[in-house]
């Protein structure tokens, strides 16, 4: 069964209908794409692009950081090997 094109959510509260028309009308955008932004935060989607984006795009200053950390565990103990 393939994904579906439509979703029904049936019976909301007044307080979460009038709630989520506030912040559709306060971000400008239709209840509809409210509702499936917040849906999309809630399951994490958003989160987890955010997470990957970070770790795909490396600053300077990370790369920095990575190569201080790996230069102090490329030092040999020359005590542990004789």
């Amino acid at each position: 069964m393939g994904v579906p094109k439509q979703i029904t959510i049936r019976n909301p509260s007044p307080e979460l209908a009038r709630k989520l028309r506030e912040i559709s009308e306060a971000r400008g955008e239709s209840l509809n794409a409210t509702v499936l932004r917040l849906l999309d935060e809630a399951v994490g989607h958003v989160e987890r692009r955010e997470r990957l984006r970070r770790y795909a795009t490396w600053t300077p200053e990370d790369v920095a950081e990575l190569d201080e950390t790996l230069a102090a565990q490329r030092i040999i103990d020359d005590e542990m090997w004789q």
